[in-house]
């Protein structure tokens, strides 16, 4: 952000002095052509009342030193021609005279007694400033004066304007340079700090505050409303998990209670009335593991953390070891299909919950004698396959409703299952989709994203 505020103000300083300096440069420019023209053609009839006043006296042969006194000391070149346009004296080494130069434009217009002042290029393509006036008594013309001087120094000195408003503009984008990166980092720092503790917020713990003492006052005031945020949303949080912490410790004691003397009235109880007992444990029972259930999701929703590099084939293994001694209490076998998976992102503990929970849903549907299959699938994906009644489509779109059960559910589960699933996956960035497993059963496909560049 820093350096888009600075190139921000560059740009406008630029197209400020743009605006400014070019419009100046040309007007300059032009100025100082209008001045060296006017000077010129001052010169020019100067030059031509003198040469004007020999011609008359009929003293031709102080013409050579008079142009030639004034040429070499501007560096000009001049030509004094007849009433006829013949050439009187050239103060150019090369030049030649008694030859006519009345067929050209200038001369015949100053024969004419109208004086032409025009910027021309001479034969070696320089560029000349060219005065040619008539050198007359009133209506009589006895003669007429060119003078041709280079814009050398015309040019010079537009070129030193030029370069001295060039100089002054950087000299302004310098300093506009360095005000506009105090000014982009005075109002940036308070951001970044912002940044930062939005960052340390999002997972989960704000350690470094961000400061309210620098920046724009706005700023410094939104910096103070963010920690004061930040802070209750701490407490709030904090409050939450003490909660679900000592919630788990208080609700077992009762419902363990509970489920004991209800035992315990077992042989007091009519032996007709002892369905309804097994009834009313059963229930207890699915108290206890919805309570259990809750108290997970609310620490689940309640920990911000960062997905990390998982094993999935390690944790794969480790959990289809714990889960086959259960699996064949029910005879049910469990089985791991397709090349290894490599590294995943998850967060720390998730995978494990993730397998566990959906082994658990499995094995509670799977009919005796039939293989729950966990298969690897390039990409990150996981699918865990049963060969159990499975789910309508209708079922498939609310299963990961919270305390959802189907309606014709045989089994004693709480529906906290695949909503801890789903949060752990989505937790971690993946996805989770039910489908329909081939003949009968159900497909749970997990997709995780894979560490780039692992296996």
């Amino acid at each position: 952000m820093t350096r888009r505020l600075l190139l921000s103000y560059l740009a406008l300083a630029l197209l400020v002095l743009a605006g400014l300096e070019i419009p100046l440069g040309y007007v300059y420019a032009r100025g100082e052509v209008a001045r060296a023209s006017q000077n010129v053609e001052r010169d020019a009839a100067m030059l031509a009342e003198v040469t004007e006043e020999d011609i008359e006296k009929g003293d031709l042969d102080d013409l050579p030193e008079v142009v030639g006194d004034y040429a070499a000391r501007t560096g000009s070149r001049v030509v004094v021609t007849d009433k006829r346009g013949i050439v009187l004296t050239d103060s150019h080494p090369a030049g030649r005279t008694g030859i006519s130069l009345a067929g050209r434009p200038d001369i015949a217009r100053a024969l004419a007694n109208r004086p032409t002042v025009t910027t021309t290029t001479d034969r070696a393509g320089n560029d000349v400033l060219s005065a040619t006036v008539p050198g007359s008594s009133g209506t009589t013309i006895r003669g007429t004066l060119r003078l041709t001087q280079p814009m050398d120094r015309v040019t010079a000195r537009v070129h030193r304007i030029w370069a001295a408003l060039a100089l002054a503009g950087a000299c302004v984008l310098a300093a506009v340079a360095l005000i506009a990166f105090s000014m982009a980092r005075w109002i940036t720092r308070p951001l970044r700090t912002l940044e930062a503790a939005t960052t340390q917020l999002a997972d989960g713990h704000l350690a470094n505050p961000p400061d309210t003492t620098i920046g724009p006052p706005e700023l410094r005031s939104l910096a103070a409303s963010f920690t004061r945020t930040a802070t209750r949303l701490q407490q709030l949080l904090k409050t939450q998990q003490a909660f679900a912490s000592e919630a788990s410790h208080q609700l077992k004691t009762p419902l363990t209670a509970l489920r004991l003397r209800l035992e315990n009235f077992e042989p007091y109880l009519d032996p007709r009335a002892h369905g309804s007992l097994e009834e009313a444990v059963g229930e207890v029972e699915r108290l206890g593991r919805m309570v259990q259930g809750l108290l997970a999701l609310a620490r689940l929703e309640n920990t911000a953390t960062t997905p990390e590099p998982v094993d999935l084939d390690a944790a794969l293994a480790d959990r289809v070891a714990m889960w086959e001694p259960l699996a064949a209490e029910s005879y049910v076998a469990i089985g791991t299909t397709g090349p290894p998976a490599g590294r995943v992102w998850a967060i720390p503990g998730a995978l494990e919950q993730i397998i566990d929970n959906l082994l658990a849903n499995a094995l509670r549907v799977s009919p005796p004698g039939t293989t729950i299959t966990l298969h690897r699938a390039p990409g990150g994906r996981l699918h865990i396959v049963d060969q159990g009644p499975g789910m309508g489509e209708a079922d498939r779109e609310r299963a990961f409703d919270r305390f959802w059960r189907a309606s014709d559910s045989h089994h004693d589960g709480t529906g906290l299952g695949l909503p801890i699933v789903r949060h752990l996956v989505d937790a971690s960035g993946g996805t989770i989709t039910l489908r329909p497993a081939p003949g009968t059963g159900l497909d749970v496909a997990v997709r995780l994203r894979p560490v780039a560049g692992r296996r």
